[in-house]
């Protein structure tokens, strides 16, 4: 007699803890979310409106039905009473990894919905960037549970967050020239409005939505902080209603639609018409990376240091998707803005610096997952970087090929040779350092750490490509 196995409980994803009403799990490849009676009320009225239908098929609120037939599910708790199913978003990314024009977009996503929703008396419980996903440049709301009933006489509950999430980041940057990726990566609740606004100068407090919503909005929270007055009560009592809501929010939408950030260049912003390559090696460089991407039928191409994203849109041409890497904004934002006017959908831009790549983050360093644990690459790029990694950032140059071996994917990687002009800048202050930079050194690393190499160097003698295969099951 055989004794059957019972399933595997349900393993829920870290973070979705926070909402007591909904929980989301991952299940032979799909996306689920769980949802009590109080959240499937929340569904129907949300399913039943006029624009669900009309934004899911416009692609700004993910698609999702709801489950028939949870007998395929392992054991559910009995609060769970049904089971929806998600449309899954091909690479997660967060807002500390979005140059300046994806955070606006994301933003004015938000405050469409919001404003939208409201008209059919429902609102939304929160307004965090972490809803918002992309579909290469298509900004897309994910977070279903945060749709509810909106009661008369109620503010609108996300207010406080879309500042410190959305608009006091966008702040920083439009006005004072500064990332606010480190700040938000630094805390995953935003910038308090005090913080901001020990920044602003008397001369700030002039630009549009300072004084209203960062001044005021820091009085107000050191006074009610300090008090025991029901803030929500209170407004009640004024008469606050969706009519006032609606004016704030198309307030807001006008506020962020103007906030522009416009710096002159950066080091890398005028790359493709300053780089130091001949017509023909730029030909060969390209045929010898499309000869490696036309192999096969990639799942998900890196393009590390992707800067115009010449290779990244070549990628997305074998590939199903497709990560532009580069810890330049600047040219992250450009590139971004092309990919939006091409309708472009396989290819996701993110600010990432290799040296110092995304980490764990949140509660237990699960809630926002490292870069490589959100996806798998099977083929990465390298081209024309590696020097300022090893050169610039320290990292050695072994390290840095056993780093990129244990994805399990293939590489092609550009190695740059000492008489390239950056690659002489780089080294202009590294005068008595010993560098282990050098075509041999990166040729042992790759023939330690990988199946096979096979290699071509361009006219100049300068510049070698590499294409590096993985091991057999990362052996």
């Amino acid at each position: 007699m055989s004794m059957r196995a019972s399933p595997a409980p349900l393993q829920f994803e870290p973070g979705s803890f926070r909402d007591p009403d909904t929980k989301i799990f991952c299940h032979n490849a799909g996306i689920f979310r769980c949802l009590t009676s109080r959240a499937l009320d929340d569904w129907t009225r949300l399913s039943s409106t006029n624009f669900f239908e009309q934004l899911t098929r416009d692609g700004q609120l993910v698609r999702t039905h709801q489950v028939t037939d949870t007998t395929a599910f392992p054991e559910l708790d009995p609060k769970w009473v049904a089971v929806l199913k998600h449309e899954v978003v091909p690479f997660i990314s967060y807002p500390y990894e979005w140059p300046f024009r994806m955070l606006k977009d994301a933003a004015l996503l938000q405050l469409d919905l919001t404003l939208t929703a409201i008209d059919e008396g429902i609102t939304l419980k929160d307004a965090t960037p972490f809803n918002v996903q992309w579909v290469g440049a298509r900004p897309t709301f994910i977070d279903i549970g945060s749709f509810t009933e909106y009661k008369s006489g109620e503010p609108w509950a996300g207010y406080r967050q879309f500042c410190s999430q959305f608009l006091y980041p966008l702040f920083l940057q439009a006005y004072k020239s500064v990332a606010y990726h480190p700040w938000l990566r630094g805390s995953l609740e935003g910038i308090d409005a005090r913080e901001l606004s020990s920044l602003m100068s008397i001369r700030d407090y002039l630009r549009p939505g300072v004084l209203a919503h960062v001044y005021l909005q820091a009085k107000a929270q050191s006074r009610y902080e300090a008090a025991d007055r029901d803030i929500k009560k209170d407004l009640q009592t004024a008469g606050f209603g969706a009519g006032l809501i609606k004016n704030n929010l198309k307030r807001l939408r006008r506020l962020v639609e103007q906030l522009q950030w416009s710096p002159p260049r950066s080091v890398w912003s005028e790359y493709a018409t300053e780089h130091s390559y001949e017509d023909a090696e730029l030909r060969r460089k390209h045929d010898f990376v499309q000869s490696v991407l036309a192999r096969r039928r990639w799942s998900l191409v890196w393009d590390v240091g992707c800067n115009t994203g010449t290779y990244s849109r070549l990628s997305a041409e074998h590939a199903e998707y497709v990560l532009a890497l580069d810890g330049d904004q600047l040219v992250l934002d450009r590139l971004y803005s092309e990919l939006q006017q091409d309708g472009c959908q396989n290819v996701l831009p993110l600010l990432v610096d290799m040296a110092d790549p995304t980490p764990g983050l949140g509660w237990k360093g699960l809630e926002r997952r490292q870069l490589g644990d959100r996806g798998r690459p099977d083929l990465i790029l390298v081209l024309a970087f590696i020097h300022h990694l090893i050169i610039g950032r320290n990292i050695p140059l072994g390290e840095l090929v056993e780093w990129l071996a244990d994805f399990g994917a293939d590489l092609v990687v550009e190695f740059v040779g000492l008489d390239d002009p950056m690659v002489k800048r780089l080294l202009r202050n590294r005068t008595g350092q010993r560098i282990d930079y050098s075509a041999e050194a990166l040729e042992r690393a790759l023939k330690k750490h990988f199946d096979s190499v096979t290699q071509e160097t361009l006219d100049s003698g300068n510049r070698t490509l590499y294409y590096a295969q993985a091991r057999p099951n990362g052996d």
